[in-house]
């Protein structure tokens, strides 16, 4: 087996586990990272414990949950906690650490232990900076110009891409990892994190990759499948956003979102390539993963935020000559972000900083994984065991229980049943045991999930299109205050 020295980490946006040709039930073509799992491990249970872009991260990161790195709502200006990170630790070791791509910290510059950062972040001019995409299209000619598509980077309306293929940020991106893998110092071993923010919305792919799937091969999830389908209040404020597409939208949405993945599983083909054309890819582990997933209108819902598979569930792969002993290997072990960082520096030798709650994986089992999202009315609580789960929403008081070893799709709501309440009543008990902040005097009583009753609220009306953007030059005035 080959020496590992060397760790390319590919990071996605809003992937959902299940969108791997290597699943089996897959409708997207994703030949590059199915060669990757068939020549590694992939880890089917790996769940998101905070399905937001932010706190996702910044367990990634740090090896840390939500309730020690802070946040489990989406603080866009909360600093990384002041902790070693994976980058940091990395770097220590003696590693050359670079990214390219989406870091989504604060501040927006701020390097969180990498050598430096080729930055891209979709366009957040509020944030503080104009970040290296942004730069690389004004001396191109297209200052300004990347959202002249229109489309939305929280909705599903979707175009192809308006201008030529070499400027869209996920070609942009794979270009700037390839010169970062030409331009390494020989000497020294890397670690280089590419992020891609695609295939979160918006959803503008490339003419090229839509042709690739036919519109009357795609199939659109019916929330009627779901024996839970309208039984509970609650869920009225995670199914709005999805009523507003029609079923042709829907349809146009999910093939210009498979056609999103499929371009970056092609462009890993080049970083691949890199490698090997630069002898480094037989002493290079390479891990692929998203932050969090996305409902894809299954259930009724759209984007993340919600424990269901579609969004917890994330795709996790870890493969190269290093780990050859893996070869095919594919488990169910529940794992979770926070063990991707304790599980690399093991596989690199590199001490674990004591600050990291995650595991290593590949030698140890997480019994129980207990994940957070939201506060207010959209709180939403989870716990499971790897095989049954239970999803918790204080606003009502609602529990939901599935089995998601017999039931993936989660169409079978078991909670009350009388021969589940031994499982019910474990989960439960976990649950509340990591409650914390003013959750569990609030929602517990008598040693018990309380909530509080639903009351009928509405959700407020979108008037900016969730945060639609426009013309980036010039600089908008309420973005000027803040550069």
């Amino acid at each position: 087996m080959a020496e590992a020295e060397n760790l390319l980490l590919i990071q996605v946006d809003e992937w959902p586990g299940y969108l791997l040709g290597a699943e089996g039930r897959s409708p997207v073509m994703t030949p590059t990272l199915d060669a990757l799992a068939e020549g590694g491990i992939r880890f089917t249970n790996c769940q998101s414990s905070c399905p937001v872009c932010i706190p996702a991260r910044r367990s990634l990161m740090t090896g840390t949950y939500p309730s020690t790195h802070g946040d489990r709502v989406y603080s866009d200006h909360m600093p990384m906690p002041d902790m070693e990170t994976l980058a940091g630790a990395f770097r220590k070791a003696g590693f050359q650490t670079y990214a390219v791509g989406k870091l989504h910290v604060y501040p927006q510059r701020s390097r969180i232990g990498f050598d430096d950062c080729i930055l891209m972040e979709e366009g957040r001019y509020e944030m503080g900076s104009i970040d290296d995409y942004q730069i690389w299209l004004g001396e191109h000619g297209y200052t300004g110009r990347e959202f002249e598509h229109a489309m939305g980077n929280n909705t599903y309306y979707t175009r192809p891409w308006h201008l030529p293929d070499e400027t869209h940020p996920t070609v942009w991106a794979t270009d700037m990892m390839c010169r970062t893998i030409m331009r390494r110092d020989p000497d020294r071993p890397f670690f280089y994190y590419m992020s891609y923010q695609f295939p979160h919305p918006p959803l503008v792919p490339l003419q090229s990759y839509l042709d690739m799937y036919d519109l009357d091969e795609i199939e659109v999830p019916e929330a009627e499948d779901d024996d839970w389908n309208g039984r509970y209040d609650v869920l009225r404020f995670f199914t709005d956003d999805g009523k507003a597409y029609s079923h042709k939208e829907k349809k146009l949405a999910l093939r210009a979102f498979y056609a999103q993945c499929t371009l970056i599983d092609h462009q890993i083909r080049r970083i691949i390539g890199t490698l090997r054309e630069n002898g480094l890819l037989d002493k290079t582990v390479i891990g692929f993963v998203s932050d969090h997933g996305d409902m894809l209108f299954n259930h009724g819902m759209v984007a993340k935020r919600v424990f269901y598979n579609e969004s917890s569930n994330v795709p996790f792969i870890l493969s190269g000559k290093p780990l050859e002993k893996y070869r095919g290997t594919v488990t169910d072990k529940l794992c979770s972000l926070e063990d991707i960082m304790p599980t690399l520096l093991n596989i690199f030798s590199i001490p674990v900083p004591d600050t990291v709650e995650g595991i290593d994986i590949l030698s140890e089992d997480k019994p129980m994984l207990f994940g957070e999202i939201s506060e207010g009315i959209k709180a939403t609580r989870m716990a499971t065991d790897g095989r049954f789960k239970l999803i918790y929403y204080p606003y009502g008081n609602v529990k939901q229980l599935f089995d998601i070893s017999a039931d993936p799709g989660e169409h079978h709501d078991l909670s009350g049943m009388e021969e589940y309440a031994g499982i019910e009543e474990k989960l439960e008990k976990y649950l509340i045991s990591n409650l914390h902040g003013k959750d569990d005097l609030e929602w517990v009583k008598d040693g018990k999930l309380a909530g509080y009753p639903a009351d009928g609220r509405k959700l407020p009306f979108s008037y900016d299109l969730v945060n639609q953007r426009g013309l980036h030059w010039p600089l908008p005035s309420e973005y000027k205050k803040t550069l």
